[in-house]
């Protein structure tokens, strides 16, 4: 008999709901929530900086996280491995420490049109700041890269590649580790959005060869407010800090100040040590199941809902047709109903998804639609509730005045 892992989440047993919007945030298991509130209760203090030992017990468990971090991640070295509070946050250091310090008039930046908005907006400010011009790398109807065509696009004045490893909206992983190789053999840096990626695979960003690597703890069963920058040290150590403040400093002067060593220059003001021990309980939880057993369970799930889906006559599934290249995501659009209508009628049949354009205009403009709306699937979601999920969206069509 397989375990229930519905029973490790507090929020999944109240049955206030089928939760299918896990592309937006995963809900927490209990030992998750134990962490956080364990920090608060027995070892509240602001860590990095007191000697008394609370501050200490509080400084192991930031330390204790990163170290955990760069495990689960490949990380080289702890150094590599910068807290911030969620991926927008960590590619916007990017774009603003590394982007701003490198680009020039005349530099190109590539982004794929698949981007979340947090990982094109940055690149679109860099652009206008420096005069680097953005183009863009279009991808199938069906979410799928032309390795080909990265050759062509990437130039020797191509000096920055940002890409989503998992699409948000189709669901689809990109060959980062192919878009790296070309992108290092023309001296470009490769920027990576794993926000979608890592609650779902193994992480190897060494493997990968990711220059950066950003994701966000909500989206891994993690505490809001906490996630990670992963970046090469060496590119690390040249960059400028991001924030000023306290804890980024190793001296100050009325003149100036110098700043301190990686990966502290890069986290100034309190930090979010609760949210750091939340992470860790995450990292642990999931390595406890293991990614091959949380695959096997979601892609279950995604192929009866996917199947259901495609029986259903106007509803179309935005990308791939096999449900192994949706990562759990399925976004749909019915004809002549609006996403809005779609998710309020599902609503009102207890089943919570997302609707709109998903933070991600420009792929939902290149695939010929305004808007969609997206069911996603986790490990924990079942085949009962995908077929609540579909029985809901076949009668859509007729409840909203249209027939079958």
């Amino acid at each position: 008999m397989e375990r229930d892992y519905r029973k490790d989440f507090p929020l999944l047993m109240q049955d206030r709901t089928v939760y299918l919007d896990n592309a937006a945030t995963a809900q927490r298991p209990q030992c998750v929530i134990d962490a956080e509130m364990d920090f608060y209760k027995n070892h509240n203090a602001n860590p990095l900086r007191g000697t008394y030992p609370l501050s200490v017990e509080a400084t192991d468990i930031y330390e204790q996280a990163r170290a955990r971090v760069a495990q689960f991640i490949h990380a080289a070295s702890t150094e590599e491995v910068i807290f911030t509070r969620n991926t927008t946050e960590g590619i916007n250091l990017v774009a603003y420490s590394y982007g701003l310090t490198n680009l020039k008039a005349g530099d190109e930046i590539l982004v794929s049109i698949m981007e979340h908005h947090s990982n094109l907006l940055p690149w679109q400010m860099a652009a206008r700041m420096t005069g680097a011009s953005l183009k863009f790398l279009e991808c199938g109807k069906d979410g799928s890269v032309d390795l080909d065509l990265v050759e062509k696009l990437i130039t020797d004045r191509t000096k920055l590649v940002a890409v989503t490893q998992i699409s948000n909206v189709l669901g689809r992983e990109n060959p980062v580790r192919e878009i790296a190789a070309i992108a290092h053999k023309k001296g470009a840096v490769v920027v990576v959005d794993g926000a979608q990626s890592t609650p779902h695979k193994k992480i190897d960003v060494q493997a990968l060869d990711a220059d950066f690597f950003a994701f966000s703890g909500h989206k891994l069963f993690g505490p809001m407010g906490i996630g990670v920058l992963y970046g090469k040290k060496a590119l690390l150590d040249q960059m400028p800090p991001f924030l000023s403040g306290g804890e980024m400093i190793d001296s100050v002067t009325r003149e100036g100040a110098k700043f301190a060593e990686l990966p502290h220059k890069f986290e100034a003001g309190t930090v979010n040590a609760a949210g750091t021990a939340g992470l860790l309980a995450a990292i642990d939880y999931i390595e406890g199941i293991g990614f091959d057993e949380m695959e096997r369970r979601e892609l279950a799930v995604t192929e009866r809902a996917l199947s259901g889906l495609k029986e259903i006559p106007h509803v179309h599934v935005l990308g791939s047709e096999r449900a192994e290249e949706h990562t759990g995501i399925l976004t749909f659009v019915v004809d002549q109903v609006h996403p809005h209508d779609v998710s309020e009628v599902l609503i009102a049949d207890g089943i919570s998804v997302r609707a709109g354009h998903h933070c991600a205009q420009p792929l939902l403009q290149y695939l010929g639609v305004n808007s969609a709306t997206r069911a996603s699937f986790m490990f924990y979601n079942t085949k009962e509730e995908a077929d609540r999920l579909v029985k809901s969206i076949a009668s859509i069509r007729e409840r909203m005045g249209y027939g079958r």
